[in-house]
């Protein structure tokens, strides 16, 4: 007898595979970009945070030029186009915020430098991770230090040298929100020499020469009408003292509002002419 044989089909196909088969691995794209600069913000924040030095000498640095500048100047006789009623604290203290917010521009640069030196951004180029996400998250997060410093420099004012604004607590608000748009903007031209310079000298040599000039040839100590002709007509044209006379007009309730349009409209031009050059001066390789 003999044993039955099974014969299957000679061309036939192999059984299907199972559903849950894995598949080919796919890429991953990165976080969301807004999680991105959420993120990096965080940690720039937590940096600051974490560092005693850092947070002493922010809050120390504006206090101690206030306390300089009111108390060396405000004996002196005041110049002859010096507002009439205003003491020199009610009239130097815009231009001690605004100063403020120089120094705070020139610290988004330094920490851009930072990272650049640190290796943050090497492994940051190795992940999916958008170039412009690092250097937004420094600038807010140096924008979140500037509101910090600003608002200790107004408190002091008021509670320690009696600081009293004419315009009240609105205008003075709208004068500090003023400044933080300027550091805000200023911070992305400081943002963009970093992308460029990559090193730490240069940057302060461009803090140096950048603070100086700027500052003492503008409306910042005395009326542009009271500098040298020369020096006067270096103020008209800077930039900040648009920024400075709209922001003491303000905090004071005095003339001077219609500098206000120019002061936004300058700010919103350097925030996006360094905002370019910062993109395009980060995506360099790194050994250029």
């Amino acid at each position: 007898m003999t044993t039955p044989q099974l014969v299957g089909k000679p061309n036939s196909a192999p059984p299907p595979a199972p559903e849950d088969t894995p598949g080919p691995a796919v890429a991953w794209d990165g976080s969301p970009f807004l999680t991105q600069i959420q993120v990096l913000t965080g940690r720039s924040l937590r940096a600051l945070a974490t560092d005693p030095s850092v947070i002493l000498f922010s809050l120390a640095q504006p206090a101690i030029i206030l306390f300089m500048l009111t108390q060396v100047f405000s004996g002196m006789g005041l110049p002859p186009h010096f507002p009439e009623g205003v003491r020199y604290l009610d009239f130097v203290m815009p231009a001690v915020l605004v100063d403020n917010a120089v120094h705070s521009a020139i610290q988004s640069g330094i920490g851009v430098v930072d990272d650049l030196k640190n290796g943050m951004v090497a492994r940051l180029r190795s992940l999916p991770v958008h170039p412009s996400s690092l250097l937004i998250a420094r600038s807010l997060a140096n924008l979140v230090r500037a509101a910090v410093q600003i608002a200790v420099v107004i408190v002091l004012a008021v509670t320690v040298l009696g600081y009293s604004p004419k315009g009240g607590a609105g205008k003075l608000l709208a004068s500090a929100g003023l400044t933080l748009f300027l550091a805000w903007s200023l911070g992305w031209v400081f943002i963009a020499a970093a992308a460029w310079l990559r090193r730490a000298e240069p940057m302060q040599n461009l803090a140096v020469i950048a603070i100086f000039p700027l500052m003492f040839a503008s409306s910042a100590y005395v009326p542009v009408d009271d500098l040298p002709a020369w020096l006067g007509a270096v103020a008209r044209a800077n930039p900040l003292t648009y920024a400075i006379d709209t922001t003491r007009a303000l905090a004071l309730d005095l003339p001077g509002t219609g500098s206000l349009l120019p002061a936004v409209l300058i700010s919103a031009g350097l925030a996006v002419v360094g905002g370019w050059l910062a993109v395009v001066g980060f995506r360099r390789p790194l050994t250029s």
